[in-house]
């Protein structure tokens, strides 16, 4: 196994690209291993954090005739955008999207997508065979059983892949918070969708604004 350690290994946005795998009603409407809640906040939340570094993401689903759409959360972030559909399970079997991959020129791929078990890994593992540096976002996919998910995650260690969640990306993409260009978008991110987070904030810029009684001490 490559190991991933130094500066170097760290994720950046100019290098980066995401793809979102059927985040659709069929594989939601089985989903057991996360609250679907969660899973629809957390793939918005990436792919709102990926328009805001400006990585290139690209849409796929599977049969959406049948599957349904992609959530709207998610191609609401990109009105304009053709979602590729598909009759591939495996996604990387699928000449136009890694294609639209390829079309970047990015070299470290980001995927994540329902079910993880199948959708995920089957592509994951084939990217990693011909050489793509690849990351999985494991609280923006899932599987349909706690079990099937994490069994999924452990094979694609064994295949060399890296494991973060979204939050832990979007992190990783800023770096540093002297990068104002996007440290005001990502802020808004995390106030829409990291929860406890995103609450404390708004709270601190309240108290932060709150003058001070004149009376106080």
């Amino acid at each position: 196994m490559t190991f991933r350690n130094g500066l170097a290994s760290l994720l950046r946005p100019d290098d980066s690209v995401l793809v979102l795998i059927d985040h659709q009603p069929y594989q939601l409407a089985n989903l057991n291993s996360h609250d679907p809640q969660m899973v629809v906040n957390n793939s918005t939340a990436l792919a709102k954090a990926a328009k805001a570094f400006g990585v290139p993401t690209i849409l796929t689903s599977v049969i959406a005739a049948r599957g349904g759409l992609i959530f709207p959360q998610i191609t609401d972030v990109f009105p304009d955008q053709e979602v590729i559909d598909r009759t591939f399970i495996n996604t990387w079997e699928d000449k136009k999207v890694v294609d639209a991959v390829k079309a970047t020129g990015r070299k470290q791929l980001i995927i994540a997508g329902l079910w993880t078990e199948i959708c995920v890994a089957m592509p994951v593992i084939q990217a990693l065979g011909e050489g793509w540096d690849v990351t999985v976002i494991t609280d923006a996919s899932g599987g349909t059983s706690i079990e099937a998910h994490a069994v999924a995650i452990q094979r694609m260690i064994a295949a060399g892949a890296n494991m973060m969640t979204w939050l832990a990306l979007a992190a990783e993409w800023q770096r540093d918070w002297a990068r104002l260009e996007t440290a005001g978008k990502i802020t808004e991110v995390l106030v829409q969708h990291a929860a406890g987070s995103g609450i404390a904030y708004l709270w601190e810029q309240q108290l932060l604004n709150t003058p001070v009684p004149a009376n106080a001490g």
